[in-house]
């Protein structure tokens, strides 16, 4: 096949190419999936094989084969008889070699993962906005869940079905002056003044999904875009269900505004907690909105307070 193939093939033949592949590694996540076989059964060279995954999923083939990977693990560790069975079953070479790696994946350790979450210490807060209740939950690296919901109860069944083996407790400074200001600003923001606040956060997900994430973070105060800007933003103009899939699995609500995304035709879309939320903040928004607003709370990666915290 000529290096100008994938150019003059309609899109719906792409896709169709794209899907096979990946169902491929789908269907035996454990193999060793070479670049160059994968690129002969699509019919296409690596870099054209490069070129279809990012163009349409924003990863490599590579990134995508590990993926598949670490969603196999994910299966293993809770049945496997150990951490190290699960990891070699799951396809991977080496245990030291992957750790690193699999705690982005994974948001901990693997032995973590296996436990539910266990070792890993999570405190929470309850709050009480004119969107509802309000829980914030937040590990030593910073907030890694902001969740809105009818009752406390309804919100603390979901954050223990998302770490069910966790060390989840009340935060000791829930009660305290700092929650209490922050509430306050957050409910500041709700009511249409935009604040200053800066809060770290401890953002977990796949790379892709950290792009679109980071990316809703620079949506001003009072702005809207679209899946499609979003993808174009991020450089994979192609990815837009996956953006908005992006945007629908964002755990820490409003500090990552994925309110601010609609579709193309305007439409509100879909929001985790609810479409009267989400019109109900784009209205608060809309009207505050000043020549000098600001997207609030100013939130920091876990770069930056890692830097803030080697000086």
């Amino acid at each position: 096949m000529s290096s100008r193939s994938i150019k003059t093939r309609a899109p719906s033949s792409s896709l169709t190419t794209l899907l096979d592949v990946c169902r491929h590694v789908d269907g035996d996540p454990t193999a060793r999936h070479d670049l160059k076989a994968l690129g002969r059964r699509a019919g296409l060279s690596t870099f054209q094989l490069h070129r279809l995954f990012k163009s349409f999923l924003g990863i490599t083939p590579r990134e995508y084969v590990e993926q598949a990977r670490v969603q196999e693990l994910k299966r293993r560790l809770r049945t496997d008889s150990s951490v190290t069975n699960a990891i070699y079953d799951a396809g991977f070479e080496s245990s030291s070699a992957v750790y690193g790696r699999l705690d982005v994946h994974l948001g901990m350790t693997p032995r973590s993962y296996r436990r539910g979450g266990a070792n890993e210490a999570i405190s929470f807060a309850f709050g009480t906005t004119p969107l509802g209740h309000v829980l914030i939950g937040a590990t030593d690296r910073g907030i890694c869940y902001l969740q809105f919901g009818d009752s406390q109860g309804e919100l603390l069944e979901q954050l223990a079905a998302e770490y069910p083996n966790a060390s989840v407790a009340p935060s000791p400074a829930g009660s305290g002056p700092e929650f209490a200001a922050w509430m306050k600003a957050l409910n500041a923001h709700l009511e249409g003044k935009p604040s200053k606040a800066e809060l770290p956060l401890d953002i977990q997900g796949t790379a892709f999904q950290k792009r679109v994430w980071e990316f809703l973070r620079t949506i001003p105060y009072g702005a809207t875009t679209s899946y499609a800007q979003v993808a174009r933003a991020i450089g994979t103009p192609k990815s837009v269900r996956a953006a908005a899939s992006a945007c629908a699995r964002n755990k820490i609500g409003l500090l990552i505004p994925c309110h601010r995304v609609l579709r193309g035709s305007g439409d509100l879309a879909g929001y985790r907690w609810g479409l009267p939320r989400k019109r109900r903040l784009l209205a608060v928004e809309g009207a505050a909105r000043t020549s000098d607003a600001r997207s609030f709370p100013r939130t920091r990666s876990r770069g930056e307070v890692a830097e803030d915290r080697a000086r």
